[in-house]
């Protein structure tokens, strides 16, 4: 479910194929985004999912799935 919705994120911050992203896609080196796309990808999850990921967390964000296991994270608490 975070996957799917993460997905659409993507999509509305960067006109890509959808069948381009995977779980293990990393935003700069295989989605091409840049740091400004980075950024609305994640304001983009914090308003989705109603969280606010940390300073220290946002720097291990790398792939779709570092985004999902920080969704998890922070649902959790």
């Amino acid at each position: 479910m975070e996957f799917e919705k993460i997905k659409k994120i993507i999509l509305s911050v960067k006109n890509i194929e959808e069948d381009k992203i995977t779980i293990e896609s990393d935003f700069i080196k295989d989605l091409m985004l840049d740091s400004i796309e980075v950024f609305q990808v994640i304001m983009g999850i914090e308003e989705e999912f109603k969280i606010e990921i940390n300073n220290t967390d946002l720097t291990n964000i790398h792939t779709v799935s570092d985004a999902v296991k920080a969704i998890e994270r922070y649902k959790n608490v």
